[in-house]
């Protein structure tokens, strides 16, 4: 299956590598894909494309990142702007979800990483697009409330569920307890963060990950799911 069957994305940054680099791995998973150098060109092909996505490079000649993102925005597209930026600066971020960006990945990232990404701007404001997402050996489908493990339904309590659509959908990359807590309990919990630690250890009794080879703790950094 692949993940981003009819997902229109518009790629924009002025160098040509990238540009190739991402439109064949998005490409390979099913999406629609067209390309900008600069942001003049992306907000004419977006008036007419009507892209879902918009991954968007900060650093452009002429019309930058932020100013593309601002009349992107302006023109009244339903679109989720994920920004690309070379530098971790926070002021930028800050700049650019002021804007009305939606995410931000800062340079060099994986294409993993970014796939995860798209996929949770798309259950975000298009849940209607997707019916179920495969992760490896797992099938998520968020209409349903259903995971699969191969053909298996996994027998999930909703907290549980949230938890693995979360490590799911984060695969490879580090998601430390505060993060977690935020995201799956919310930022005004007031419990212990050991709860983490109780319902990945129900998870993996669920999945069968005795020896934490899917789910596994990265000492004093938190939980990384690997597929």
């Amino acid at each position: 299956m692949r993940q981003l069957e009819g997902i229109k994305i518009l790629l924009v940054d002025d160098e040509e590598s990238i540009l190739q680099f991402l439109e064949l791995g998005l490409g390979n998973e099913g999406a629609i894909i067209k390309t900008a150098t600069n942001g003049e060109a992306a907000i004419s092909i977006a008036g007419a494309f009507k892209p879902h996505i918009v991954v968007l490079d900060v650093m452009m000649p002429q019309l930058n990142g932020f100013d593309t993102c601002q009349r992107l925005k302006e023109n009244g597209n339903n679109i989720a702007i994920i920004m690309l930026t070379a530098k971790d600066d926070v002021a930028d971020r800050v700049q650019g979800l002021r804007l009305g960006a939606d995410d931000y990945l800062v340079k060099p990232f994986s294409f993993s990483e970014l796939l995860a990404r798209i996929h949770a701007r798309i259950r975000n404001q298009f849940p209607m697009l997707l019916s179920a997402v495969r992760y490896g050996d797992f099938t998520l489908d968020d209409r349903r409330k259903e995971i699969k493990l191969g053909e298996e339904v996994l027998e999930l309590s909703p907290t549980e569920y949230e938890l693995l659509k979360l490590l799911l959908a984060n695969h490879g990359s580090v998601l430390s307890k505060t993060v977690i807590l935020d995201k799956v309990w919310g930022y005004d919990f007031g419990g212990e963060q050991n709860i983490v630690e109780v319902y990945v250890r129900s998870l993996r009794e669920k999945l069968g990950d005795k020896e934490h080879r899917i789910i596994r703790t990265l000492r004093g950094a938190g939980y990384r799911m690997d597929l």
